[in-house]
């Protein structure tokens, strides 16, 4: 029995010890603990007890009875935002009407939070490694209802709703293979890299997303008004446009949801505390077809990780990572490295030597007219200009990439299609080629062309002259010429020899942005139209 007893009595010794000793295990753990708590949260650690002196037996009560700090993360990825919510409250009538705006539409609420699983991990990670507001990593709720194909009438894409100039101050690639504004990671980064230099700018968060929304310029010059006039200068001093105004209160309210569902009925989806995805090199060019496949996903949840790409083919000079779901990484890998079954891109990439019709274009890289205009996204009625870049069919006997400097720069570029009319007019006292082509805006290497003269050459007076002008153009005549003096008239298409209009072809239809709650009032443009 006595054996037993001083069995008992070392094992509550030991575990006395193991609460209260600190080793470099012990550190370790405690010290990240502490870090990962909130300022405030932080405490002098407790000082270590070490026993002394011989062991003896001890009796229950004497054992330390200080508790254990746990170890284990937030259950879900929702209780780790929560705890990392620093902005001030924004209290306002404004917040009440969207908090009442998204309580009623618990479908559209669910879609925005089921939607966000793939991405707010990434986001979170991203915050806590900056110490930025967790209230940020909402802020797509407002801008795209966190989708990443989203794009407004504005022309600003992505999750973070950025506009072309803007994402290109911030490195954010865009040509004709790829939108770095959809990019998941790209984006994230710039995103929080411009909320930084704002808040930087302002000293204000509120301030600082007014920015965002408003453009930091359009916020300089609204404070600089109020101090003029002696005014406040915060969020709720400034005037701005009611799309401003109505910003930080909706995202005022999508956080007092997220804080409290249970207070407004709100059903969240369970968003586990781990990573989604991860990154995956890609050795090769891939069409996104055979890519998906390899990973075994859907083509569609393959596209909502890697939204960037325009084209069916990724192209591994300019996107060398794609994003695949945790465990499908894996799969891909192994899957790869056994694929023998034929090239993996069956697209590459073809510059037009020349401005030239969509049909000429087809000709010369094998396709038909309807496969090049669909997979290039070409309108009807353009020209495709010297230069561009479209994608074709890989020819069977290549298998080379296609290299950096085109997968990074390459640009579609088109000019509007002229539709000319043939007129027959004669020439008057003194005409000649030169004067001929200044009167009907045309080159005088046209007039010579289309009349089989020299560009130097003069007409008799009366002598017939052949022209090709747009359709629409009015020519300014020098002397009258009597209505007979037209003879022919046809309606033909010629390729200008410059064209002065020119057009992008767009990467994709344009996806509307998910809708959002709005005031009574918009203002011009879209929500990001600053971005």
């Amino acid at each position: 029995m006595m054996k037993y007893r001083l069995l008992a009595l070392t094992a509550v010794l030991v575990l006395a010890g193991c609460a209260t000793t600190s080793g470099p295990e012990q550190k370790e753990a405690a010290v990240e603990t502490r870090e990962s708590q909130p300022p405030q949260a932080k405490a002098a650690p407790p000082a270590a007890v070490i026993p002394t002196g011989p062991l003896s037996a001890i009796q229950s009560s004497e054992v330390s009875s200080q508790p254990v700090a746990s170890l284990e993360p937030p259950p879900d990825l929702w209780g780790r935002i929560r705890k990392g919510f620093a902005m001030p409250t924004l209290e306002s009538d404004l917040v009440r009407r969207h908090e009442q705006w998204y309580a009623t539409r618990p479908d559209y609420l669910q879609r925005m939070t089921d939607r966000s699983r793939k991405y707010l991990f990434h986001i979170v990670e991203e915050l806590e490694r900056r110490n930025m507001p967790m209230e940020l990593a909402l802020l797509p709720f407002i801008e795209s209802a966190f989708n990443p194909q989203a794009v407004s009438s504005a022309r600003a894409a992505g999750m973070w709703q950025f506009m072309p100039a803007t994402g290109k101050d911030f490195e954010l690639k865009q040509n004709f293979f790829r939108d770095d504004r959809r990019d998941v990671l790209a984006s994230t980064r710039a995103a929080l890299d411009y909320l930084q230099r704002l808040h930087g700018m302002f000293g204000d968060w509120h301030l600082a997303l007014a920015a965002y929304n408003w453009g930091e310029g359009s916020v300089g010059r609204a404070i600089q008004r109020n101090q003029r006039a002696g005014q406040g200068t915060g969020y709720g001093d400034l005037n701005m446009p009611d799309e401003t105004r109505n910003y930080v209160p909706k995202l005022q309210a999508v956080k007092n949801i997220i804080g409290n569902p249970e207070q407004f009925r709100a059903e969240l989806p369970v968003i586990e505390n781990h990573p989604y995805f991860q990154s995956v090199t890609l050795e090769r060019d891939m069409d996104v077809e055979l890519a998906a496949r390899l990973a075994d996903v859907s083509v569609d949840d393959f596209k909502a990780l890697n939204p960037q790409h325009n084209r069916p083919v990724i192209l591994a000079a300019g996107t060398p990572q794609i994003l695949l779901p945790w465990d499908n990484a894996t799969i891909f890998k192994r899957n790869f490295s056994e694929y023998t079954q034929g090239r993996f891109a069956s697209w590459t990439a073809w510059s037009a030597p020349s401005t030239m019709s969509v049909s000429e274009a087809a000709r010369r890289t094998g396709m038909s007219e309807a496969d090049l205009r669909a997979v290039n996204s070409i309108p009807p009625r353009m020209l495709i200009k010297s230069g561009s870049v479209l994608i074709v069919p890989r020819n069977n006997a290549s298998q080379r990439d296609v290299a950096g400097h085109v997968a990074d720069n390459a640009q579609l570029s088109l000019a509007p299609e002229v539709v000319t009319r043939r007129m027959v007019v004669k020439a008057g006292k003194h005409d000649s080629v030169a004067s001929i082509a200044r009167r009907y805006k045309v080159s005088p290497a046209q007039v010579a062309d289309w009349n089989d003269v020299s560009s130097g050459a003069s007409f008799k007076p009366g002598q017939q002259v052949v022209l090709h002008v747009p359709a629409r153009a009015t020519p300014r005549m020098a002397v009258k010429v009597p209505s007979k003096a037209v003879i022919k008239a046809s309606t033909t298409r010629a390729v200008p020899q410059r064209a002065k209009a020119t057009a992008k072809a767009p990467a994709r239809p344009a996806a509307k942005t998910a809708a959002k709650p709005s005031s009574k009032a918009t203002a011009k443009g879209s929500s990001s139209t600053m971005r």
